[in-house]
């Protein structure tokens, strides 16, 4: 508005009708022209009735009534353009047309006046009223392809969530009639041996007893897990699900330890006692990693095997490691196309931000890594970025994604196939 007003100001001073300079009454019309435009430019109706009327004076005063001309035809296209009902700007027009009908043409009412006349009409009326319905239309078009867009994109994520929902609760079903049926039956059942043989071993009544105790361990990590699956939002409102208490994170690496050594690993600990006042998340990523680790040291480099655990916090970064020398190495059955250990190890870290690293150390195997600190994580570090572990390559060279499992011969002594084994 701004720019048209110094444009007419230009006209008046250089550009009028037969070089005339313009008088006191085109100024003073002009410049109330000028300043009704900027002072009401958000309300149009109100500039468009203002323009009007100093049109209609200008007629009655003037020779020269361009400027008013161009005000009133540019109220009338800001308001067909911003109007919600196209009946305002045609009704807008159809006053305005009949403002200019009367305007007294120098040749009278002879076939040039009034073909003049209708002219001027076509220009300051039909101009900005078309002008203004095409914008108006291009904005109403595309104002309704954002809603289709947005409505698109709303029944492709409820689709989405459906089928998901239907996939979690497939899983979940399996889960609960395959696994924790088969999983209930054996706890059962050593149950009921424990029971009847009276007469055993303690240390045959110690493994029943283990074996009883990580069955029904593993009922209730079931039962939390089915949950899930059926509710998602369960996972926010139970902590225990997602996390483990911080303070409880060296009891439970003691027990996973424990528990390799009754297995007849031999396992050297070291266990940072800061490891306790780390986060829910990461200490669950810790606990889980070292139940891994051991369960899949005892499976494949044997019990004769010698393994170290190595738990640390430097500057609030979680160092650990798990290694062992691959004594009493024997193949172990794969599942068709590998297991998924070290895959599902590698997805926890990452993450977190850091990058695991697994692969043969010697005669035996090694999978290690950094959690980063809490802080690194927050403010965006990106999953499998380059890793803080010494001698892990950005691009995790050196830690094979399929393991040894799938090798025709490993060396005699090697760590074993544990790269993809389950747990």
């Amino acid at each position: 508005m701004l720019l048209l007003d110094l444009s007419g100001l230009g006209y008046l001073v250089f550009g009028t009708k037969a070089g005339q300079s313009p008088t006191g009454a085109q100024w003073t019309l002009a410049v109330i022209a000028f300043a009704v435009a900027l002072v009401s430019h958000r309300r149009l109706l109100v500039n468009l009735t203002a323009q009007s009327g100093l049109l209609v004076v200008a007629f009655v005063v003037l020779d020269d009534t361009t400027i008013n001309q161009v005000g009133a035809s540019w109220a009338l296209l800001e308001l067909t353009m911003s109007s919600r009902r196209p009946r305002t700007g045609w009704v807008a027009a159809g006053a305005l047309a009949v403002i200019a009908a009367f305007n007294p043409s120098p040749s009278g009412h002879s076939a040039e006046g009034i073909a003049g006349t209708v002219f001027g009409v076509l220009v300051y009326v039909g101009l900005p009223l078309l002008v203004g319905t095409v914008v108006r239309t291009n904005r109403e078009l595309a104002r309704q392809a954002e809603e289709r867009v947005r409505a698109d994109q709303l029944r492709r994520e409820s689709e989405s969530r459906a089928a998901r929902a239907d996939e979690r609760s497939a899983i979940a079903r399996e889960l609960h009639d395959v696994v924790a049926h088969h999983v209930a039956s054996m706890v059962l059942r050593v149950g009921v041996a424990r029971h009847v043989l009276t007469d055993l071993d303690p240390r045959v009544g110690a493994v029943f007893d283990d074996v009883h105790a990580t069955g029904t361990a593993a009922l209730a990590d079931l039962r939390g897990l089915v949950a899930v699956l059926r509710d998602p939002d369960v996972a926010h409102g139970d902590a225990a699900l997602t996390s483990i208490e911080p303070s409880a994170l060296p009891t439970a690496l003691g027990a996973a330890v424990d528990r390799a050594r009754q297995a007849g690993v031999t396992v050297e600990a070291e266990v940072d006692p800061a490891v306790g006042a780390l986060d829910a998340v990461r200490g669950l990523a810790v606990l889980r990693l070292t139940q891994e680790a051991l369960t899949n040291v005892v499976k494949h480099a044997g019990t004769s095997a010698r393994a170290r655990l190595s738990v640390s916090v430097v500057d609030d970064a979680v160092q650990w490691e798990v290694s062992d020398d691959g004594r009493g190495w024997a193949p172990a059955a794969m599942p068709p196309g590998g297991g998924h250990g070290i895959t599902g190890m590698r997805e926890r870290v990452e993450v977190l931000g850091g990058q695991l690293d697994a692969g043969p150390v010697g005669t035996g195997w090694r999978v290690r890594t950094v959690l980063p600190a809490r802080a690194s994580t927050d403010a965006g570090s990106s999953p499998g970025g380059p890793s803080s572990v010494p001698g892990v390559s950005p691009t995790g060279a050196g830690a094979p994604t399929a393991g040894r499992a799938g090798a025709a011969s490993p060396p005699p002594g090697s760590g074993g196939p544990y790269a993809t084994e389950s747990a």
